[in-house]
């Protein structure tokens, strides 16, 4: 099943790149348009079976709201967001096509789906219910089938918990005021590859503050960060170094996912 023909909207850089060379290597008519090239939007959405959205978060909504429309009953509505809900329910509410949220939990660097992680969320789908799942599985990616709001409460975790704690480590690396070359003389592997995470995030804020910032549940993890490090900090301004080294140590041996 790939006599059809695929558009991407977003398809000249990072994921939607990423995707158009991997589906044309599985033989099927990729067109992509970026934000100065490519297939106008009406043209993709009449010779283009399927249309993939993979734009910036801040930019989905009103995308979806301008390819949605457009999209026939037989054809099928994607996107590749960080985040489910807002999307899926965009895509709901503005076309009449078959709708599947998909969010490839891995960045355009790898060289194959094999081992990755791929989450699909099917919000009206029927006669194209097979054709995702399939297409991924063959290359030996790892498909997740959830609802949109059990994504985002995921990505909380795996998306938002981790970016926020890069974010604040590269602040107090700042705030401590430790030239780069006198602490790449002093740092260990470990310290070297979290120095190349803060990087990564400081080169692209805009993806990064998108993925923080338009998460439905980030207030909550915010506060369960927010508990935790009070308590650490109390267990760390012991008085009495033993004390304190002994509450550390009770901390740490009660992280839940070692158990």
């Amino acid at each position: 099943m790939n006599n059809f023909t695929i558009g991407i909207i977003g398809g000249t850089g990072g994921m939607g790149k990423w995707f158009a060379e991997f589906l044309a290597q599985e033989g099927y008519t990729v067109h992509v348009s970026g934000r100065t090239s490519g297939m106008s939007i009406e043209e993709m959405t009449r010779s283009c079976r399927v249309v993939v959205i993979s734009v910036p978060i801040g930019v989905t909504e009103s995308v979806i709201a301008e390819v949605g429309p457009q999209m026939s009953a037989d054809s099928l509505l994607m996107d590749l967001t960080s985040l489910k809900q807002k999307p899926v329910a965009r895509m709901l509410e503005t076309s009449i096509s078959e709708v599947l949220g998909c969010h490839p939990l891995f960045g355009p660097d790898v060289a194959s789906l094999q081992g990755q992680n791929l989450i699909l969320c099917p919000a009206r789908i029927n006669r194209w219910s097979a054709w995702p799942a399939n297409l991924f599985l063959k290359r030996g990616a790892r498909v997740t089938e959830t609802s949109p709001e059990r994504h985002d409460e995921m990505m909380s975790v795996v998306q938002v918990l981790n970016h926020l704690n890069t974010v604040i480590m590269g602040l107090t690396l700042t705030d401590t005021g430790i030239e780069p070359a006198e602490l790449d003389r002093f740092s260990t592997p470990i310290l070297q590859t979290k120095i190349a995470l803060i990087e990564k995030i400081h080169n692209n804020p805009q993806l990064y503050a998108e993925i923080i910032g338009n998460n439905p549940h980030t207030h909550h993890i915010v506060d369960i960060y927010e508990r935790n490090l009070d308590v650490l900090k109390a267990a760390v301004t012991k008085n009495i170094p033993r004390d304190a080294t002994a509450s550390i140590e009770r901390l740490i041996q009660s992280i839940g996912l070692l158990k």
